[in-house]
């Protein structure tokens, strides 16, 4: 089954707690903390596969879950950190998040991108020995891994879009020129999902072909097959337009499909293009040229007008020579285009970066390496909690809610949403 648009919610791995230990042996009362550090949570990580062709494995798997990360132990022992989860995807997957920003694309073979990060483990207590502090009786929480939810959208990497009303020819077409095997019939909507082929146009050139279910009116707001398909030609360098030389309204066919194209969420009628006329195997050559010439009058000035026959491959080496020229001058537009393109250098915020905002009695602290250490504190511990206001005190946190007035007994609330919640 063909699938190419999936919500899937992502969890990556807990880190493991830290461990809270003394040693204890025989003739040595006083070992000193020995508890070891958590593991690492695993991560998720997309990776980009030809051998993937469609969506369809996430289709019933809504959750994709690493592994948590073990807990440390005695005798300083680390925890067994959690193993990535590696998933493999279709190449020209897209992924958003559910306000619509884009996360990642996935456009090459073997790329990688590891979408959800493990969460850290926790330091046992006998991390925090020093000269001053020999019997440090706290130990840290691990650390939530990343959780969302993320839309896996496929479009196509082709460099070719096939396009056209149903039955116009596309998928014999595809059959004809690339080792594809697409389903063909003399009905309409024979094709019901996009085809792929690989297209020799000589020894040293080759395109991928992408053909396209047949589009009709109202395609762009959802009629028919064209809608779910559409995205698939967003990428493509050019579009091959096909019409069936027997359509009695060519123009109105012509138009259909540019109105559609026009229409869609992204204007896909500006891309260049080819316009075929096909099955010119059962016409006249008188009625061929005055097809041509009648289809001419609709058609932007510029734009290459071709007959052809599939099935007698008649005028089909002209077109693979056509669209050639054509891919290879948007390949050098497009290099021309990035080069000239100057990158613009944001100014990121710093992870030590806080704020304090105070909610009627309650103050509410925000910063991501504070909520880093909140998340890995045990609230309710009298001795996590004080490792917490040493680091508040620190870093000008503690100064700051004195500034704004805080009073004994009233809640510092670490994160929003809260993460933890202590008094003053």
């Amino acid at each position: 089954m063909f699938v190419d648009r999936v919500l899937v919610k992502l969890e990556a791995g807990k880190g493991g707690d830290g461990k809270l230990s003394f040693r204890h042996e025989k003739f040595r009362p006083k070992g000193g903390p020995d508890g070891g550090d958590g593991g690492h949570g695993g991560s998720i990580v997309l990776k980009a596969s030809r051998n993937q062709n469609t969506l369809a494995a996430f289709r019933y798997q809504k959750l994709l879950k690493a592994e948590n990360g073990e807990p440390g132990g005695k005798q300083k022992r680390h925890g067994k950190n959690g193993q990535n989860l590696v998933v493999p995807v279709p190449v020209g997957t897209l992924l958003t998040d559910d306000s619509g920003q884009v996360l990642a694309d996935l456009t090459h073979d073997d790329q990688e991108i590891t979408i959800a990060k493990g969460g850290h483990g926790g330091f046992g207590n006998a991390h925090f020995i020093s000269s001053t502090r020999q019997a440090p009786r706290i130990a840290e929480k691990g650390e939530k891994g990343q959780q969302l939810e993320v839309t896996f959208e496929l479009k196509m990497i082709a460099d070719v879009g096939l396009v056209g009303l149903p039955n116009a020819g596309k998928s014999t077409l595809l059959s004809v020129v690339s080792n594809a095997k697409p389903e063909i019939a003399n009905y309409p909507f024979t094709t019901l999902v996009p085809n792929l082929g690989v297209v020799d146009i000589d020894k040293k050139h080759s395109l991928l072909f992408a053909d396209i279910p047949g589009l009709i009116e109202g395609a762009s707001q959802g009629k028919g097959l064209g809608d779910e398909f559409l995205r698939h030609v967003e990428r493509t360098s050019v579009l091959v337009h096909l019409i069936d030389i027997y359509n009695e309204d060519l123009i109105d066919a012509y138009k259909t499909i540019m109105a559609e194209l026009k229409a869609y969420e992204i204007d896909l009628s500006a891309k260049p293009q080819v316009v075929v006329l096909t099955k010119i195997e059962g016409s006249d050559n008188k009625t061929v040229v005055a097809r041509l010439k009648l289809l001419k009058k609709s058609v932007p000035s510029g734009t290459p007008i071709l007959a052809i026959s599939s099935v007698k491959r008649e005028g089909v080496d002209e077109l693979l020579r056509t669209v050639q020229k054509i891919t290879d001058k948007q390949a050098k537009r497009s290099i021309a285009k990035t080069e000239k393109e100057i990158p613009v250098i944001g100014i990121k915020p710093s992870e030590d970066d806080w704020q304090v905002a105070r909610k009627g009695k309650k103050f509410i602290v925000t910063g991501k390496k504070i909520e880093s250490f909140a998340a890995r504190t045990n609230f309710g511990d009298f001795h996590g909690e004080q490792r917490l206001r040493d680091i508040m005190s620190k870093t000008g946190i503690m100064a700051e809610l004195e500034r704004q007035e805080i009073q004994p007994e009233q809640r510092i609330i670490i994160g929003h949403p809260a993460i933890g919640e202590m008094s003053y």
